[in-house]
């Protein structure tokens, strides 16, 4: 295509006729678009399927349509009649096919048959299933060391396979469990667990209709968990306050048009979603609501100097919390000049984001990972909750702290014990319930992963689901750490790069995939569990026929690697592959909150998992909500940047064609980008400087100072409305800039939003 970029047209709104005519391009695109047409009837359903998108919740009251445009590719990708059996790879080496793109090889359709690796071919060979699952357990128990494994898991994993899968490797003798939560929201759950004592989100859906003011901080919903939109239009339309903070002006956050809405769809109309859009520079949130914490307590000075009542919750603050004599002090040292260059902020638009929030009775705050990917994430999150402590705004309808969550059940998989750091009641209850001595070290997170596979402590790498090699920083350094291993296993649903940097011993093991029916030996059809962003469980039963007769569930994958590892002396693995009932009977004796699961799960949308901090009980080390005093970052990657006049920091990002690394297609319809991916969003004015100096394409080169190379080759530069000094991009294809050594404070998670890059010429 001579001409794949064009300008984004910023006066249409998301969603509307364009997210109806991209639903029926991917539909048609499946070659199945019957079926997947009829199974987004059942997306989202009490009697129908988990959407295997994002975590946004269900409402309670229910409705005739649950699905968005990401929805449907994510059904239509998944329910597709295409299909990469045996002969395809009989017809392509592995080396072959590591020069694919992401979209080629997943495009490719639904892997059939569980396949070996030959390296003496160079080919994926069928195997048996019973003779993959014992030479993984032989090579397994053959390790040195339990510690050698790598457990890595998706978000996509329902309740029932992470159960399984945590109560294997203990069993095992590890707590080695990077996960896809390490990498996106892991600040989330360690700054929330500091400040109110659990690690989730306070809020409900049914609090978005109570709420008279919404802060959307660093996230993209029209792109990342569409439905939201809905929530927030809502919101915007009884009169409420929707405040956005993204350095990317994103049209979803503008306006909107619900395709659902007849009426609004003939007339062509949208509404306006943000009452505020701020542009912070890339990691300058915490500055932002730094500021706000002290234009709010001038504010209240002022009021109690002219003998009027405080405009802070003080009987809140009094009884609930803790440290917010240190926070003041903290605020009160922060310098007005430090917070507006490193927020890229007037004082006029914190100010005016402190008066939205003093005029507002009950107030949400939601973030996603244009928090949580920074160095400073952690201090940031806990700042965002103590400008919500001020004036009481957790723990009461409408109000209340909201992490963003992506994959679909990736808050379930923490849950239910996936976790390197297991607390100690998890490994009591397991011991108790099974009967052994279930490890206490601490094992590793990602990052930890990706060492130890690097300096060959770590030998075997077992992916359920997700695309490790390309989800990762440092992709070069990943896929050589992973085709070091003596074993990699990847099960999956389709083919993707992970698969091909194959260790000594690699098996690719298909599996079911949400939407399809799950029958066990009784010809019953089994149901699996997720949990959503807020906390709410419920059932997930597929209702399409299987891609292959030769698939089986993640569970019963699971089931028949633990069995040919560790044996079914204390543990019936076949019995629990076969009832995920026996499964759901183990997890409600063992993890907190699911007594009489079976029942409770069956019950249309679910039930609530009981959150303390929404009843105001914090269970921290004080017992109450406790206040950071963190100072500002002493310099953020900005800041740095500015030392030199041709370093930029960078953000990788998602198109609107994508989910995590799955591509769907080439296009970002909101941004205005048509068949490409290799393109770099500049400021206008910084890009005309670069265009002239560097020409029209672009190599980006990382400016870490670890001794590593780093560079993206041949990128096509686009304008966009984005703060100067700023550039964003796609990944998995930019995570090669992304280094393993620059992590965030206490989370480990990598720093993909604040990336120090240089511009060259091709």
């Amino acid at each position: 295509m001579d001409n794949p970029v064009a300008s984004p047209k910023r006066s249409s709104a998301a969603g509307g006729w364009g997210a109806l005519k991209s639903c029926g391009r991917h539909l048609l695109g499946s070659r199945a678009p019957l079926s997947g047409a009829r199974a987004m009837l059942k997306a989202n359903q009490p009697d129908g399927f988990d959407c295997p998108g994002c975590a946004w919740g269900d409402p309670e009251h229910g409705s005739s349509f649950e699905f968005c445009e990401n929805g449907v590719k994510a059904v239509s990708w998944e329910a597709t009649d295409k299909r990469t059996p045996p002969s395809f790879f009989a017809r392509h080496t592995v080396t072959e096919l590591r020069g694919w793109t992401d979209h080629a090889l997943e495009g490719e359709g639904r892997l059939t048959q569980p396949m070996r690796y030959d390296a003496g071919l160079d080919r994926y060979i069928a195997v048996p299933w019973d003779e993959a699952f014992a030479e993984i357990g032989a090579t397994l128990r053959g390790l040195a060391h339990p510690d050698q494994a790598e457990f890595y898991t998706s978000g996509r994993a329902s309740n029932e396979a992470a159960y399984l899968y945590q109560l294997f490797a203990r069993l095992y003798g590890t707590n080695n469990f990077p996960d896809c939560s390490n990498m996106c929201h892991e600040a989330s759950g360690i700054a929330l667990t500091q400040a109110i004592g659990i690690g989730k989100g306070t809020v409900s859906l049914e609090d978005f209709e109570k709420a008279d003011a919404v802060f959307v901080v660093g996230q993209n919903p029209g792109t990342n968990h569409p439905r939201m939109l809905g929530d927030l239009r809502r919101a915007a339309q009884r009169g409420a306050r929707v405040v956005v903070l993204n350095p990317v002006r994103e049209r979803g956050l503008e306006r909107f048009a619900d395709p659902q809405n007849t009426v609004e769809m003939l007339r062509g109309a949208s509404q306006p979603v943000a009452s505020h859009y701020l542009q912070p520079r890339l990691g300058g949130d915490m500055a932002a609501f730094r500021g706000m914490a002290k234009a709010i307590f001038a504010r209240d000075d002022a009021e109690i100097a002219a003998g009027r009542p405080s405009l802070l919750d003080r009987a809140f603050l009094a009884k609930h919390t803790d440290g917010l004599a240190a926070y003041r002090a903290a605020v009160d040292a922060t310098g007005w000049e430090a917070i507006l260059d490193q927020s890229g902020l007037t004082r006029d638009e914190i100010e005016a984001m402190a008066e939205v929030y003093l005029g507002a009775d009950k107030v949400i705050a939601t973030w996603a990972m244009g928090v949580t990917q920074h160095k400073h994430s952690v201090p940031t999150i806990r700042e965002i909750a103590n400008v919500l402590f001020l004036r009481g705004h957790v723990g009461r309808p409408g109000a209340g702290l909201c992490p963003v969550r992506g994959h679909s059940n990736v808050q379930g998989d923490r849950t239910v014990g996936i976790n390197e750091k297991p607390p100690a009641a998890l490994l009591d209850a397991l011991e108790q319930e099974f009967g052994f001595t279930a490890p206490r070290q601490h094992g590793h997170n990602v990052l930890a992963a990706i060492r130890a596979m690097c300096g060959g402590s770590a030998k075997a790498f077992i992916g359920l689901g997700g695309n490790f090699a390309r989800a990762t920083p440092d992709s070069a350094l990943v896929a050589k750490a992973l085709a070091g291993c003596e074993l990699t296993v990847h099960i999956a649903t389709k083919l993707n790069h992970s698969h091909l940097v194959p260790g000594r011993i690699a098996y690719i093991l298909p599996c079911l995939g949400r939407t399809e029916i799950d029958r066990n030996s009784a010809g019953k059809v089994q149901i699996v569990t997720v949990e959503d962003s807020m906390s709410m469980v419920h059932g997930s039963g597929g209702i399409n026929k299987p891609a292959s007769p030769h698939l089986r569930s993640e569970v019963g994958i699971i089931a028949g690697i633990a069995a040919a590892t560790v044996g079914s002396d204390k543990v019936d693995w076949a019995a629990l592959a076969d009832d995920h009932d026996r499964i759901r009977e183990l997890i409600g004796r063992t993890i907190p909150g699911f007594t009489g699961y079976n029942t409770r799960v069956r019950r249309p949308r679910g039930f609530l998992l009981r959150n303390l901090a929404a009843e105001r009980v914090f269970e921290t080390e004080t017992g109450k909500a406790t206040f950071s005093d963190d100072s500002l970052p002493e310099a953020t990657e900005h800041q740095q940047a500015k030392r030199t006049d041709d370093t930029f920091v960078l953000q990788t990002f998602r198109s609107h064609d994508q989910y995590n690394t799955t591509i769907y297609g080439l296009d970002d319809r909101y941004r205005g980008v048509y068949g490409e991916r290799r393109v770099l969003f500049a400021h206008p004015d910084d890009l005309a400087a670069i265009r002239d100096r560097l020409g029209e394409r672009v190599n980006i080169r990382g400016s870490h100072d670890d001794g590593v190379a780093r560079e993206a080759e041949d990128f096509r530069l686009v304008p966009f409305d984005m703060p100067r000094g700023s550039l964003a991009g796609y990944y998995p294809e930019l995570n090669i800039l992304v280094p393993l050594s620059t992590f965030g404070a206490q989370s480990d998670t990598p720093t993909s939003k604040s990336v120090l890059v240089t511009l060259h010429a091709r």
